[in-house]
């Protein structure tokens, strides 16, 4: 069984890109926030942050008390999708990038000579040498090789920083042994836990279940598909069904009040309905969430005609909205808005009442003119207040575009 996949994996992507960027930072424990203040948590860590146990998801108090020499920076979204672009540029110079997993991840497909393992191995030696000499050397990656890209990205993991691993057929399954469950892409804690119920507790038990077990065990064909990339078979990537589309935004000390709030929760509607149209998509569900200061939550949601009409969908988020409680003294810490019931905009059922879609002559020009001459060139009145607030943020297999709102 050839090599067949080769899988570059950035280490501790948003950390490092500021060290490249920042000197100053470089040798230091660095953890990136989304605001800088007290109350939010990090959302990436350097490895020298990782060293006192700074993690994604550490508390800023918490990660001070780990590492008193911390430093704090905040997120530079904008500055990490360009360098995105420079690094898959410079492993476009060694060898043709197959597809984009995420910002910090991408997998390329070895053929000819390039599947033997020297040949694999000398290939991202030069990818790593590539990275240093065109974009930044504080930029690492660890790099996995091996038959198929399930198991790619699973030797990419096994040796960080700046490692190379490769799997070859002749190494499995006695190589993953080592490895717990959750290691494994695609097992997280309610599947490890729907694993529990069928006996499969370990990596070792994983790979010795049969075809059926394992299909048994996830309630799908996708056991079978697992079964079958444990032992390095390559399968084909089915068509995936986008669910929602939503913004969060953790809110600095000067926009915790709740009139401030509403307008970051406007920007950050628009924002999805302006991806919501992009993607050819309608959405006939909205959910609004506000976290407070003291962990109380406020949600809510409705359904409603499908629609992707940025004016429709901010009025049945001001119908929630007038439901918030007024008590004095409420400090609003985080806000979420989230589409869902998506479905294509051409399988939209049409109405006995529909009147047409008066206003999509105006989300197309507001859309156009943000694209072309970037983000707040033309908005809704709400989201005035919150106007440098909610910048863009990166989800894990979404690479945004640059000028969208």
């Amino acid at each position: 069984m050839p090599l067949r996949a080769l899988y570059v994996d950035f280490n501790s992507y948003f950390a490092s890109a500021e060290q490249q960027l920042r000197p100053e930072l470089r040798g230091r424990p660095v953890a990136v926030l989304p605001v800088l203040a007290e109350t939010t948590c990090c959302i990436a860590a350097s490895y020298e942050a990782k060293h006192f146990g700074v993690k994604t998801g550490t508390l800023v108090a918490d990660a001070r008390k780990r590492c008193p020499d911390i430093c704090f920076v905040e997120a530079r979204p904008a500055v990490y999708v360009e360098l995105h672009h420079k690094l898959v540029e410079a492993i476009e110079s060694c060898l043709h990038v197959e597809r984009v997993m995420s910002i910090d991840e991408v997998a390329c497909r070895l053929t000819g000579s390039d599947r033997k393992r020297e040949r694999a191995r000398a290939l991202a030696d030069q990818i790593k040498r590539a990275i240093a000499a065109r974009v930044g050397s504080e930029l690492r990656c660890s790099i996995g090789i091996a038959p198929n890209v399930f198991l790619a990205k699973v030797a990419s993991d096994m040796q960080k920083p700046d490692g190379c691993v490769v799997i070859e057929a002749a190494d499995l399954p006695g190589c993953l042994y080592g490895l717990a469950l959750r290691e494994l892409c695609g097992i997280g804690q309610a599947m490890e836990q729907r694993l529990g119920r069928s006996n499969i507790r370990t990596v070792r038990e994983l790979c010795a279940a049969g075809r059926e077990d394992l299909r048994h065990a996830w309630g799908s064909i996708e056991g079978e598909r697992v079964y079958a990339r444990l032992r390095g078979e390559e399968m084909a990537e089915l068509p995936s069904r986008r669910g929602s589309v939503s913004h969060s935004h953790v809110l600095p000390p000067e926009l915790r009040t709740p009139p401030a709030a509403f307008s970051v929760m406007h920007r950050l509607l628009q924002k999805a309905a302006m991806r919501l149209r992009s993607y050819g998509c309608i959405a006939g569900a909205l959910r609004v969430k506000i976290k407070m200061r003291n962990r109380d939550c406020w949600e809510r949601r409705v359904l409603f005609e499908p629609t992707s009409d940025t004016l429709k969908l901010l009025e049945t988020m001001d119908g929630l909205l007038r439901e918030f409680p007024q008590k004095r003294g409420m400090q609003p810490l985080a806000v979420a808005v989230a589409l869902s019931r998506l479905n294509e905009q051409g399988h939209r059922p049409r109405s006995l009442f529909d009147e047409g879609r008066p206003h999509d002559r105006l989300n197309a020009l507001i859309d156009a003119i943000n694209l072309r001459y970037g983000r707040n060139s033309l908005y809704f009145g709400g989201a005035h207040t919150a106007l440098n607030a909610a910048p863009m943020r990166i989800a894990f297999g979404h690479i945004p575009d640059l000028h969208a709102l």
